[in-house]
């Protein structure tokens, strides 16, 4: 039986390359995603980050680059993530997000669920932010700072 796959996607109205460097580079991904993050992405190596709704930083590795293209990543013992970018013209880039990992369980379709659920606002954010220059998600999840 297949496992199941979060997936979302969304055209940005920017060249592949500025949205690769927003996803790669924590300093332009504060502006949409994290509240930190400890380095760029790069083949093999172990960066963290942090969440400003969540407590601590949170590691993942990235295993494969594939400049302008292609960004696959591990952030937890199962889940792989995959975020593919697909030039449409000079300035459009369609993106795709896609995780798997967890079993087809009751337990792994509610991940999956979840996981779609915080895609979708991942990409929603960066368009926000590499179009409009709108912070989307400042202050978007207060509610889920444990009190």
């Amino acid at each position: 039986m297949e496992k199941p796959t979060a997936k979302a996607s969304i055209g940005i109205q920017k060249p592949a390359s500025d949205v690769f460097e927003a996803i790669i580079d924590p300093e332009q991904m504060q502006n949409y995603f994290i509240s930190k993050g400890s380095a760029r992405m790069e083949v093999g190596k172990e960066i963290f980050w942090s969440f400003p709704e969540f407590e601590g930083s949170y590691p993942l590795t990235t295993k494969e680059i594939i400049p302008n293209e292609k960004i696959v990543f591990v952030w937890d013992p199962k889940s792989v993530v995959t975020i593919e970018l697909q030039k449409l013209s000079e300035n459009e880039t369609l993106v795709k997000v896609s995780e798997h990992g967890h079993e087809n369980d009751e337990k792994g379709i509610q991940w999956a669920i979840g996981q779609t659920e915080g895609w979708a606002n991942f990409l929603a954010c960066m368009k926000a932010w590499l179009e409009y220059r709108i912070h989307l998600r400042k202050g978007a999840f207060d509610f889920m700072k444990s009190n």
